[in-house]
């Protein structure tokens, strides 16, 4: 197992998954603290890397495109303070984040992650219900199974007098999150299915307004967004849809299965080692390093060793 502990949160990471769990510091974002603990599991990770500053670094984990649907819903709009695959790193404890991100990026190794291909269904779930969202002129709940948007004296007139929305998960089609930023409105909107007419947030009875000035350092808002994603079918579900045959089979993929096996060529330009026995070498000498029969740099050496004959 390999840990790291910072102001900022605790990493920990059991060669199965990341356990996230965020610090107690007054300077740990509000977003992050709402979430509480995450589980990552390693299928749901493209990569790991850790980047030093002049003051301390940042561990960030990358995770594979549509694994998440709080990445999903937040469509990379989040600003750095909130995000929760990034951990601020002390500066007399850089050498134990590049062993945590050397260990995951081998790990991913072993266990032959797709880390370059999306995933076709979410692996970690969506924020816990109910959630309830304030916004400049209204609310906005969601139970599990029913989104209500009840307005306040500040909306639109075109909003009062549509009263409170509410919808069913099998009536949305997707949901949209912006952040406010600075003095610039954001808003949460829901997506009927069907065809509906685009307009502004302020107008519009399927939006919820996140006034500028209020709410531009607040983005839980994206919690509910997130929620409602996690429930809804996943992305790639229409585009399986679509590569479905006239007959009703499935139009077979071009590239072979990420698993096939793939020739290696030696330094030499000869046939390589063989794959899989690589793979066991390396889980050979990690299972001698945890009983202590290899020393850290001993492993170490050995490790790289292996690596480089992939």
């Amino acid at each position: 197992m390999t840990e790291i502990l910072q102001q900022a949160g605790t990493w920990t990471f059991d060669g199965g998954s990341v356990r996230i769990v965020p610090g107690h510091h007054k300077s740990v974002h509000k977003l992050r603290r709402l979430l509480g603990e995450l589980t990552v599991p390693l299928a749901a990770v493209a990569g790991v890397s850790y980047e030093p500053g002049r003051k301390g670094g940042w561990l960030r984990l990358r995770l594979r495109h549509g694994a998440d649907p709080l990445l999903q819903a937040a469509g990379g709009r989040l600003p750095d303070a909130a995000d929760p695959y990034r951990l601020e790193v002390e500066p007399d404890r850089s050498g134990v984040a590049g062993y945590f991100a050397e260990e995951l990026r081998n790990a991913l190794v072993l266990e032959q992650v797709p880390v370059d291909e999306p995933c076709d269904r979410y692996l970690l779930p969506g924020p816990p219900v109910p959630l309830t969202v304030q916004g400049t002129d209204g609310t906005a709940s969601f139970d599990g199974e029913e989104v209500r948007l009840d307005w306040n004296w500040v909306a639109e007139g075109s909003k009062s007098s549509a009263g409170p929305r509410v919808f069913a998960l099998h009536e949305l089609e997707g949901v949209q999150w912006s952040p406010a930023v600075g003095l610039e409105n954001g808003y949460l909107r829901l997506r009927p299915r069907g065809a509906h007419a685009v307009l502004k947030p302020d107008h519009d009875p399927n939006c919820l307004v996140l006034w500028g000035v209020r709410q531009a350092k607040d983005v839980s808002s994206v919690l509910l967004a997130a929620a409602v994603t996690a429930r809804l079918p996943h992305p790639s579900a229409a585009s399986r849809a679509g590569r479905e045959a006239p007959g009703g089979g499935s139009v077979p993929p071009a590239l072979p299965p990420a698993s096939a096996p793939v020739p290696k060529s030696s330094p030499g330009g000869g046939p390589g080692e063989d794959h899989d026995a690589l793979l066991r070498r390396l889980r050979e000498l990690g299972e001698l390093h945890r009983e202590g029969v290899l020393t850290d740099e001993e492993f170490t050496a050995a490790k790289q060793a292996v690596l480089r004959r992939f």
